[in-house]
């Protein structure tokens, strides 16, 4: 959900660059247009991604104090690295991550994702309601994770509560008190990545290897947990609620005339993970005819992108395999595109697939409520019953 104070005139109209003055003591360029969005995202020379953690509201000293307790540190290393390290970080998170790696887990995921569904569908079947968020997709990202990269060991419920926290505290319009309480739980996390990146396996033992430091293998396993998981469950959760709400989608899905893939393109299309990304321009440059100064800060409106009539049939509508449906942004684009792109887009397949026949069958009596944030829209629960 993009902050609320920037909907309205912007959202009915298609400027190309929307200047936003003083909004959490900064002033940003809000970029809309799909072309535009892509020239940015493709330049990382003029626009650099140095400004991809900063807080959008700015942390109190108070706050601080808490993550400097647990020595909490995110040097430059995935999605806020434009320096030289950044092509061999990658490199090795993309290799963990490689595609065939990822398709070697479809008849695994499939089965997992079968059994819970058939949970699910009896617990329907016996008239009570189900949270397909909490019971489905929630932590299924961070089980696939987990099964392709070796993470710390902890309680799901501990990693989803220091992800949300982390999506909340850099990304959100929060409160001096609340950010307190955000910062204790993200640093008291950061202390198990920092233990487990000098000690542990898989991927973290391949970066300590290459050389990089724990401050860059604990910053590389922050990304993925945030990136890697919680931005997947988050678009599970939308999808399918889209999907409830879509019944000739359903029927297509069940005649063969619609394809998963496209669908699931289409919902990366209309519901992507994150709505928003940000640049920071590197010198005094423009951007479609507006003066960009140097050390601008530019907000990508991904969501917004992926909508223009310029690129897709019918902006607004979700029809799988429509022209344009594809040349979404979800993923971004450029040196920085998500590393783990193909790992998203499986586990969407194999949710679809699989969950097709339920949804077809359900009304859903609450729907995801997503809070204030600039990137991430955080559903928090899809309760349906059968109908």
């Amino acid at each position: 959900m993009l902050f609320r104070s920037w909907q309205g005139p912007v959202e009915r109209s298609w400027p190309d660059v929307v200047r936003l003055p003083d909004h959490v003591g900064v002033e940003h360029l809000l970029v809309t247009r799909h072309a535009l969005v892509r020239q940015v995202l493709a330049d990382p020379d003029t626009f650099r991604p140095d400004n991809a953690l900063d807080a959008m509201t700015p942390i109190p000293v108070a706050a601080l104090r808490v993550l400097a307790r647990h020595g909490f540190r995110l040097p430059a290393t995935l999605a806020n690295n434009g320096g030289p390290s950044h092509p061999a970080i990658r490199g090795i998170v993309a290799e963990a991550l490689h595609p065939h790696r990822v398709a070697a887990l479809r008849p695994w995921l499939t089965a997992v994702v079968r059994e819970r569904v058939g949970r699910l569908d009896a617990a329907l079947g016996a008239g009570h309601p189900v949270d397909l968020y909490a019971d489905l997709a929630a932590d299924l990202p961070l089980v696939v994770l987990a099964r392709l990269v070796d993470l710390p060991e902890a309680p799901a419920e501990v990693v989803k509560e220091f992800t949300r926290a982390a999506l909340e505290l850099f990304w959100a319009p929060v409160d001096a008190d609340r950010q307190r309480v955000l910062a204790e739980v993200v640093g008291r996390f950061h202390a198990v990545l920092r233990e487990f990146a000098a000690t542990g396996t898989g991927l973290a033992g391949e970066l300590r290897a290459a050389g990089h430091s724990p401050d860059v293998v604990v910053g590389a396993l922050f990304f993925l947990l945030v990136a890697g998981q919680e931005t997947t469950s988050q678009f599970l959760t939308l999808l399918m609620h889209r999907l409830s709400g879509s019944p000739e989608v359903l029927a297509g899905l069940h005649t063969g005339t619609l394809e998963v893939e496209d669908v699931v393109e289409e919902g990366l299309r209309l519901e992507p993970p994150i709505v928003t990304w940000r640049r920071v321009a590197a010198r005094d440059t423009e951007l479609a005819g507006t003066a960009v100064p140097e050390g601008t800060s530019l907000v990508l409106w991904l969501a917004r992108a992926g909508r223009d009539p310029a690129v897709v049939t019918a902006p607004e509508a979700f029809v799988p395999g429509q022209r344009g449906s594809r040349r979404h942004l979800a993923f971004g684009a450029g040196a920085h595109r998500c590393v783990g792109a193909q790992l998203s887009r499986l586990e969407a397949a194999v949710v679809v697939a699989e969950t097709a026949p339920l949804l077809a069958g359900v009304t859903v009596t609450r729907a995801p409520w997503c809070p204030d944030n600039l990137s991430f829209r955080m559903p928090d629960a899809l309760v349906v019953t059968r109908r």
